[in-house]
């Protein structure tokens, strides 16, 4: 059933075959938007958009290719009569490798869809806002935007350089009336995830609840809605508190490898 929030407005999502991208659109959907799902995998995306009904369209696009990320937008306005909502989504993944074992033989790959493929995303979708009345950009990073670790350097510095340039989008971009946010989601399984999630939630994450790709398309459709008029250049964890610091399982840990004869624990 439509809440009807965005009713009227017109979104794209990139990478919407799947995973996080499902789960928004559907959800932008049952908001009252009218959605054209973009993607590689042209059978998932044109089953979903069947499911979505009338409200959704789907078209193939690979977005580390320019033209093709032009034609999805192109696309969006021909079909819908407009783009107000762009969810640059699309991603992959990397093994964890660690630096000096990593051949960066991906690096490119990486960085054209992780990287470019947010950058051109947004500026095609801006250059239609911008005349058009605005709209909404949102970028989705990942926790490893923001806390470094071993291993996945060049996903880690894709993610961490969509960070940076979502704020640099939204100074550039307001005065268009367009809002530009970044999502840094952590620890849900989708199709780029590659290990066990279970022992990382415990011990990374103080909010002890497995996430799920809704979470992150709630937030996108908060960061969509009027509700975030005055909400730009913010990069969003949802992260079930991780970069807050340490859950309490792995705080115990620590403490008890640290406790000698004379120390008490009260339990709490």
């Amino acid at each position: 059933m439509s809440t009807g929030e965005l009713s009227g407005k017109v979104a794209v999502v990139t990478g919407g075959a799947g995973g996080i991208g499902r789960a928004t659109a559907e959800m932008l959907v049952g908001a009252g938007a009218r959605v054209v799902v973009g993607d590689l995998d042209e059978e998932r995306g044109r089953e979903l958009a069947d499911e979505l009904g009338d409200a959704a369209s789907f078209h193939p696009v690979d977005v580390s290719d320019a033209d093709q990320v032009q034609a999805l937008v192109d696309h969006a306005v021909e079909r819908f009569g407009g783009l107000d909502i762009m969810f640059n989504n699309a991603g992959i993944g990397a093994p964890l490798t660690r630096f000096l074992h990593d051949d960066l033989e991906d690096f490119g790959r990486i960085m054209s869809v992780n990287l470019f493929g947010v950058l051109v995303g947004a500026q095609r979708a801006a250059r239609y806002m911008k005349g058009h009345g605005g709209g909404s950009i949102i970028n989705n990073a990942s926790i490893a935007a923001v806390n470094p670790g071993a291993g996945m350097l060049s996903y880690r510095s894709a993610k961490a350089a969509v960070a940076h340039a979502t704020k640099c989008m939204a100074i550039d971009l307001a005065p268009y009336g367009i809002r530009v946010n970044c999502l840094t989601p952590a620890h849900i399984q989708t199709g780029i995830t590659t290990y066990d999630m279970a022992p990382v939630v415990r011990y990374m994450q103080p909010l002890e609840r497995q996430a799920q790709p809704s979470d992150v398309a709630n937030a996108v459709i908060f960061l969509s809605s009027e509700r975030a008029a005055q909400v730009t250049g913010i990069v969003f964890p949802i992260d079930g508190g991780t970069t807050a610091g340490p859950p309490l399982a792995q705080t115990k840990l620590i403490m008890s490898s640290l406790k000698t004869p004379e120390t008490h624990d009260d339990g709490a």
